[in-house]
């Protein structure tokens, strides 16, 4: 593991250009950025471990958290197994809609809301205590991400923490100053499935 930690941190280090290099997003706000990501999330499929909960309308029976088997089912109150793999939480909406007028409600009114994207991963690398690899949650942030890695170490640089995104095919480095946003002197930054968290060292 600690191996495969060093050479993404290799990556992270080549794709920034080095902790010298000019950053490719402003660190003024990401309001832009993160309301991007909550579209995104919209058009995610599912996969296996993924936790999501089920809201049905006047039937608290059939409300609850459920979480995708290896097989990509789930098995729901009156409508048994349920192939969920790679839908999104709308399509599983009308999936069980649909189930669920076949013979058991009138008109059912189904909201699905992911809890976990366990099935998708960020990545955590650097000057943290625990660097690795950890579950993608909805509005997830950077200092969140930190933390989950076990904090800053010793050497870490706590305002110069890279975000290595991929959009629209194209790695994209954005600056996030965790130490300024842990005093409320900064914005936050939500992360995406994918997204490479890397914390610099004070001496380089």
């Amino acid at each position: 593991m600690r191996s495969i930690c060093h050479a993404a941190i290799a990556l992270v280090i080549a794709l920034t250009g080095g902790v010298s290099c000019a950053p490719t997003a402003s660190t003024t706000g990401y309001a832009h950025l993160n309301g991007k990501i909550q579209d995104q999330l919209k058009n995610v499929g599912l996969g296996s471990g993924d936790v999501f909960e089920v809201r049905v309308y006047g039937e608290p029976t059939l409300t609850g958290l459920y979480r995708v088997a290896e097989d990509g089912s789930i098995d729901f109150p009156l409508v048994g197994r349920l192939e969920v793999n790679d839908l999104t939480s709308r399509e599983i909406s009308e999936a069980l809609t649909e189930r669920l007028k076949a013979g058991y409600l009138v008109a059912p009114s189904v909201s699905v809301y992911v809890k976990e994207y366990n099935s998708r991963k960020i990545f955590v690398l650097g000057q943290v205590n625990t660097p690795g690899t950890f579950p993608f949650e909805v509005e997830m942030n950077v200092v969140e991400a930190v933390a989950l890695a076990g904090g800053f170490a010793p050497t870490a640089n706590h305002d110069f923490v890279v975000v290595t995104r991929k959009v629209n095919g194209e790695e994209t480095r954005i600056p996030v100053p965790v130490g300024l946003i842990s005093k409320g002197l900064a914005a936050n930054l939500e992360l995406q499935s994918g997204d490479i968290v890397y914390v610099s060292d004070t001496l380089l």
